[in-house]
């Protein structure tokens, strides 16, 4: 079957701006233009369409969309397959987050009881679930689904005490690099305490700690531009400073 742009756009339930925009930058192209003019969209586009959607709800950008869904290797079947999980792990996040309203709810009703442990819980799965939209794709890339859960695990397993050591851990390598900085050398003792620090909050989540893996991190703070902006906000030129203080410190500085 066919379909005009906002035949489409209907059915799928997105704008025919989206799909002008998505036919623009090459994402996706319409079947054939109609003598008149209009976007003409047949089943291999409605398929490329839905893999589009399924990749936008689970928070890929569009130009990694593209390249996954281009590449010679792409196979629908997997696709859909990995759709799937990711998308049961996904409802699973959200079953708990309900759950731990609903008890919230009913404390504050009187029916029963919630610990403050219960409540914690509640609260470290949102900021699971923030953190995986905001950067998943990217950690997932470079250190692997199964490493990722397991510091998920390890985060969720976190005593309220150790998630504020967590917390205050954070604070004390932002001001102890914008001190360090002031310095100018990546390789001073107020650099390498940051960096020291840094690796102490990584154990936090990290279940083996590895100087490689350290060093990688560091050089992702620098080549993406959401975790520069976290740090550079507290000074122009921090993320720089700080990737190079973690490689002299790791020893992995060329």
């Amino acid at each position: 079957m066919e379909y005009t742009i906002h035949k489409l756009a209907s059915m799928a339930g997105i704008s025919s701006r989206t799909l002008r925009y998505y036919d623009e930058i090459g994402l996706l192209n319409p079947m054939r233009i109609s003598p008149s003019g209009y976007r003409i969209y047949g089943p291999a586009e409605v398929d490329r369409l839905q893999q589009i959607l399924f990749y936008r709800t689970l928070g890929v950008r569009l130009e990694r969309i593209k390249d996954i869904l281009d590449a010679p290797s792409f196979d629908r079947l997997t696709a859909l397959k990995e759709h799937r999980q990711k998308l049961l792990e996904k409802r699973q996040q959200l079953d708990l987050l309900i759950a731990n309203v609903e008890k919230t709810i009913a404390a504050t009703e009187g029916r029963n009881s919630m610990s403050d442990t219960e409540k914690f819980r509640g609260f470290k799965q949102k900021l699971i679930e923030e953190n995986e939209q905001k950067y998943g794709q990217e950690i997932r890339e470079k250190y692997g689904d199964e490493a990722v859960n397991q510091s998920y695990e390890k985060f969720m397993n976190m005593t309220e005490e150790q998630y504020r050591e967590y917390e205050n851990l954070a604070a004390s390598i932002i001001e102890t690099l914008k001190a360090a900085f002031a310095t100018g050398d990546p390789g001073g003792e107020l650099a390498q305490k940051a960096a020291d620090l840094h690796r102490q909050w990584l154990s936090f989540t990290w279940n083996t700690y590895s100087k490689e893996a350290h060093a990688g991190l560091a050089q992702m703070y620098v080549d993406d531009e959401r975790f520069t902006a976290y740090y550079d906000q507290h000074q122009p030129g921090l993320t720089e400073f700080f990737r190079d203080a973690i490689l002299i410190y790791t020893g992995m500085k060329k």
